[in-house]
């Protein structure tokens, strides 16, 4: 009898990653409490509208899974209609429509940070959903694809929502509306930083890797190598979300808290939403969870920015833009793990469901 072969072991760093999340995001708040003076000298560090210090961590963690990706089953993907459909709509339709009925439901006295929340709904990810689909063992290739789809939405259709959700929608429903001009170029600005540039040097490494080195060189010995460079940009830029804003989290805790709850419910909800959807579909376990945590995620860096640009640096829209992160990454993170448990009940028989030998990793190329 020959005996079956042992799943893989997860790698420590795997097998603890919420603790180091947890650990990162106390880390950052500890220095923003004790240590001040961090705070407007991160701030400093801008060009234009971006962050330095979170460009370089967003950059660094975005960097290995664009570099893990098949670019030739792009075309494959595309010719998905369902799947395009599926999450143009998710995106771009019940995603800022679900927000906003959530920034009116529990901050109809809070014009500022419910203006916060509806622009948070209006900046689709490009970003961290590389990192939460790796982690659930999504389909790779599904999630560049949809990534780079909602940023050439974001060029065409942020600002018309924009002017459509704060100030038509609001006139037409009777409720107070507020005027906002929203800055192209800063929505150009960050696709082109945020996306952009990893996008590019992850299709240059595949494509410059496989033609001189191979491909069983460069999936088996250079992304191994890189792969740990995600989880150190993820905890980098966490600690450093969390260090700008742990003065105004300790300083405002009750408004942070009746941020949290539009927010976490819009996290979860879109993500029930997006998986059902999904499932009813027929679509596999790994587009499934594409098109889930692309829905559900949102592009904090462009919220931010834009709620920066528009009113202000201390304004409570700009507060509710950098409040979204802090609570999107422990609640992406937990449904990840919601979603791998849930997975083999979903889709029971579905191969692309992940195995004891395909684990949740942010370290390797699993």
């Amino acid at each position: 009898m020959i005996a079956s072969p042992r799943p893989a072991r997860m790698s420590f760093l795997d097998r603890w990653l919420a603790v180091w999340i947890l650990l990162a995001m106390t880390t950052g708040l500890l220095i923003g409490k004790l240590a001040p003076a961090v705070e407007p000298f991160l701030s400093a560090l801008e060009i234009g509208d971006i962050s330095v210090p979170i460009a370089l961590g967003l950059l660094v963690m975005m960097y290995p899974p664009l570099a893990k990706v098949r670019y030739d089953k792009a075309r494959e993907i595309t010719s998905d209609r369902r799947l395009m459909v599926v999450s143009v709509v998710l995106n771009w339709v019940i995603g800022p429509a679900f927000m906003f009925i959530l920034a009116w439901t529990f901050l109809p006295d809070e014009p500022a940070l419910r203006t916060g929340l509806i622009i948070v709904g209006l900046a689709r990810c490009i970003a961290m959903v590389l990192i939460w689909s790796d982690l659930s063992c999504a389909d790779r290739e599904a999630t560049a694809v949809l990534v780079a789809i909602n940023s050439v939405f974001h060029v065409v259709m942020f600002g018309v929502l924009g002017w459509f959700y704060l100030q038509v929608l609001s006139s037409w429903l009777g409720l107070q509306s507020v005027a906002a001009e929203f800055s192209f170029w800063a929505i150009i600005t960050s696709v082109l930083v945020f996306l952009g540039a990893p996008l590019l040097a992850g299709v240059l490494s595949r494509v410059l890797g496989e033609k001189l080195k191979g491909r069983v060189w460069y999936e088996q010995k250079y992304l191994p190598a890189i792969s740990p460079l995600a989880l150190v940009g993820l905890l980098y830029t966490i600690v450093l979300l969390f260090a700008l804003q742990g003065e105004h989290i300790t300083q405002n805790p009750w408004t942070v808290a009746r941020l949290a709850v539009p927010l976490l419910g819009y996290f979860v909800g879109m993500f029930c939403i997006s998986l059902l959807v999904s499932k009813v579909a027929g679509m596999d376990y790994a587009r499934s969870a594409s098109v889930s945590f692309t829905a559900a995620g949102n592009n904090f860096e462009l919220a931010i920015a834009v709620a920066i640009a528009t009113f202000g640096a201390s304004s409570g829209q700009a507060l509710a833009g950098t409040i979204g992160p802090l609570i999107e990454v422990p609640v992406l993170v937990g449904l990840v793990y919601v979603l791998l448990w849930l997975g083999p009940k979903l889709f029971p028989s579905d191969p692309t469901v992940p195995t004891p030998d395909r684990h949740v990793s942010i370290t390797t190329t699993v």
